[in-house]
């Protein structure tokens, strides 16, 4: 008997030998599935230990504390760790300010390949705003842009793309809110032609995007907020474990 060895997708499932109607059996074929995807860690931050901001992944990019008008970094407890708490809501100017920014390098850039992005999050429903960025990398004004965010009074956290030569922002909206005051989880994956939000590790809604939508560009990756000054859309309340990875 010729034996015949097939790789296939993983749901494929191994066929047996059969006998033809003439009685002479037919090859047998064993069906190997095909390995996962490999998933690559662009940069995770956990905010533990004596080096706070740095990559944990060892791909270099670490960030780096930037404040205004007396803002302070904080950690706060999450679990057996830490946390990054950032400034609370303020009326009345000047107001402390803060973000964690690390410059731009060709690796921060996903350009047309899939790629996911999130962060864990905690809001109180009091600490709501407008606009807040958890994680940006760029503008949408100008260039390309990825980011995480949470708007509106409801809280209801969102993921942007952005594609270079377009004005045309991609917005996807979960159909929850997470401003409750407990730890949520919230990831934005964005795949061949198609932009996914999920809370909690449940899918929330997604929306079409172009195949060929490309981001790259120079701007730094920043979480918390665009800046350290007025006007940055700045987040009000705890961050741990914000990672990126492909695909």
């Amino acid at each position: 008997m010729i034996a015949l060895v097939v790789t296939l997708p993983a749901a494929a499932i191994a066929v047996a030998a059969t006998t033809r109607r003439t009685g002479r059996p037919s090859p047998a074929v064993w069906v190997t599935p095909s390995p996962p995807p490999l998933t690559v860690t662009v940069a995770r931050y956990g905010f533990e230990g004596p080096r706070p901001w740095a990559d944990v992944s060892r791909s270099g990019h670490d960030l780096t504390p930037f404040t205004g008008n007396r803002a302070r970094p904080r950690r706060i407890p999450h679990g057996a760790g830490r946390a990054v708490q950032f400034p609370p809501p303020c009326t009345g100017e000047p107001c402390p300010r803060m973000i964690l920014r690390v410059l731009s390098r060709d690796s921060l850039n996903p350009g047309a390949e899939p790629f996911s992005y999130g962060a864990s999050v905690r809001l109180s429903p009091e600490h709501t705003t407008d606009g807040q960025n958890v994680i940006q990398k760029g503008y949408a004004a100008e260039g390309s842009q990825f980011k995480l965010q949470i708007d509106g009074r409801a809280g209801h956290p969102s993921c942007v793309l952005v594609g270079e030569d377009s004005r045309t922002i991609h917005v996807v909206v979960a159909d929850v809110g997470v401003a409750d005051g407990a730890w949520h989880r919230i990831i934005c994956r964005r795949g061949p032609a198609e932009l996914v939000i999920l809370v909690d590790g449940v899918s929330r809604s997604a929306t079409p995007i172009p195949a060929e939508l490309r981001i790259e560009n120079v701007m730094s990756l920043n979480i918390g907020g665009k800046s350290a000054h007025s006007h940055n859309d700045q987040f009000h309340g705890a961050v741990d474990d914000v990672w990126i990875t492909r695909p």
